[in-house]
């Protein structure tokens, strides 16, 4: 494992890399909004594609590496991102494919700069359709203009609501709520099998 900084138009963001061997592809996960890289659907993701040959970026966002806890805006997540994707493409992962994934607010980021960043896919770990209790605030626009193979992971209880399927999109409803720490297990298994199956062609 190797921690890098990167610079960003909003200060550095902090990148965990979790390298495979001979890989096939990489993948960078972002956090959720109050939360780290410590999460348990993250760490399970990320072991998991290790195993399948896939290199990992768990990616800390300039807000979190400066020590706040309120997230950024959405354009200053996005242009963060977008500039740790820029740097590891060239840096760490040239020549592989990029898949774009994260937890929450995480999800939402990769899922918005999915075209921009050329990723061949997205996995979204309990992506929230809407704030809880507010169904009239939906960010599902963001999910469906991905245009590439993406994954839903979503606990069955998530206050933030649950995404339906798509053509492209695959939605795998596990026990438990928004932290899906009640499914950890079977987190991994999901990515481990999709990321294997997308790639495939690929290789």
């Amino acid at each position: 494992m190797t921690k890098i900084l990167v610079e960003t138009p909003h200060g550095p963001a902090r990148a965990e890399l979790h390298c495979a061997h001979e890989p096939r592809a990489a993948l960078l996960l972002g956090h959720g909004a109050g939360g780290g890289i410590e999460a348990p659907d993250l760490v399970a993701a990320c072991h998991a594609a290790n195993a399948v040959g896939v290199h990992v970026a768990l990616v800390e966002q300039p807000y979190r590496v400066a020590g706040r806890r309120a997230p950024a805006p959405a354009k200053q997540l996005d242009a963060a991102w977008l500039a740790v994707v820029d740097d590891l493409g060239e840096r760490w992962f040239d020549g592989l494919p990029l898949v774009f994934g994260g937890r929450s607010s995480g999800a939402r980021v990769a899922c918005r700069t999915a075209s921009e960043g050329q990723a061949v896919a997205v996995l979204c770990l309990a992506f929230p359709v809407h704030p809880p209790g507010k169904p009239e605030k939906s960010r599902m626009p963001e999910l469906d203009e991905v245009e590439v193979a993406t994954l839903v992971v979503q606990g069955e209880t998530d206050p933030f609501g649950r995404p339906e399927p798509a053509h492209h999109r695959e939605i795998v409803l596990l026990e438990g709520d928004h932290s899906l720490k009640k499914s950890v297990g079977d987190v991994g298994r999901a990515v481990g099998e999709w990321l294997d199956r997308v790639l495939r062609p690929l290789d």
